[in-house]
């Protein structure tokens, strides 16, 4: 009977070769176990990348529309933090407006005209708001406050009431000046008269924001607020019963500007519940696409920690192989 025998330099050979298979497989497996994805695409797949590179093409597209819903959130949630704040200095004034006209008897108490400059400006603080260095009410032109100061808008109204004697006379021409496209939006108001372009949220889903500071609820607002803030200014010589007149008919006007401001709100409240229930449909499929994918390249823990265990036997079994070829010795067998 013949035999095949090894050289010691051919076994050592082999021995090491076995030895670098068995430590690879060893590395492999345990990152298998741990990370628990096939270290091997490719034969998972049999070569066709196809449906994995759909779905990874398809995750990607959605995290970027992640990043649109992010950003259209917080732009909402902007103009909503904005808005409140202008509905709350419009209802404060007109309430204060209308208990310092004080009725027949004139001006109660305090200096109503100097509360609605004051407020005026905080009006126009939260509308020239932006983010990120993007103004939230100026339509397209992001990149400017959309109203002046109030020092300028009162100076501008006060040009187009000067000469007209009574209250409602002032009124009138304020908002012949507010409502005519020469006059508040062509010398006031710096934005855009196009509105921003839709957020693009999805593949089928465009959200569009069209809210200006030259909304006809919000130009109302300032209306009354700048005609308030003049009436004790000596250009217009009002009597202190003209005055309590004008800031009857100005708190009147307050008052009923606070539906449509929360009419306005009530918009961009609707577009936020929107956003809202696209982005949990968008985190839905991106759930189940990740969970398509993991079902695609996951490893199997117990096989892959059966075959981990039978790697680890073999080393083990190799190296006490090892340990006892290299103590064979001539003199053992003489």
């Amino acid at each position: 009977m013949s035999t095949i025998s090894l050289g010691d330099l051919a076994q050592s050979f082999m021995l090491q070769r076995r030895s670098v298979a068995l430590r690879q497989d060893l590395t492999r497996l345990t990152d298998e176990l741990s990370s628990g994805k096939v270290s091997d695409v490719r034969e998972v797949l049999d070569g066709n990348h196809n449906y994995l590179t759909g779905l990874e093409r398809s995750l990607e597209v959605l995290e970027g529309y992640s990043v649109a819903n992010s950003e259209a959130t917080y732009y909402t949630g902007a103009m909503q933090d904005a808005l409140e704040r202008v509905q709350d200095f419009g209802g404060a004034l007109g309430l204060d407006l209308l208990l310092a006209s004080g009725g027949p008897i004139g001006v109660i108490a305090g200096n109503p005209s100097d509360n609605a400059r004051t407020q005026l400006q905080g009006i126009i603080n939260s509308l020239n708001d932006d983010i990120a260095g993007r103004s939230l009410f100026s339509g397209t032109t992001t990149d400017q406050a959309p109203l002046p100061d109030a020092d300028t808008l009162i100076a501008q109204v006060l040009a187009v009431v000067t000469g007209q004697t009574t209250p409602e006379d002032i009124v009138n021409a304020a908002e012949t000046w507010f409502s005519d496209p020469a006059g508040f939006d062509t010398v006031s108001y710096a934005g855009s008269a196009t509105a921003l372009a839709p957020f693009v949220l999805s593949d089928t889903e465009r959200v569009n924001l069209d809210v200006r500071a030259n909304d006809d609820a919000l130009k109302e607002l300032l209306l009354h607020t700048t005609v308030a803030a003049i009436a004790d200014d000596p250009a217009l010589a009002l009597t202190v019963t003209q005055q309590s007149e004008l800031f009857g008919i100005t708190g009147i006007g307050l008052q009923s500007n606070q539906d449509s401001i929360t009419s306005l709100r009530a918009n961009i409240g609707f577009t936020e519940e929107r956003i809202g229930m696209i982005s949990a449909r968008n985190q839905a499929e991106e759930t189940s696409l990740e969970f398509a994918r993991n079902a695609l390249l996951a490893a199997d823990p117990f096989e892959t920690a059966t075959e981990l265990e039978s790697v680890q036997f073999h080393l083990q079994s190799l190296y006490s192989v090892t340990v006892r070829s290299s103590q064979l010795s001539l003199v053992n067998f003489l």
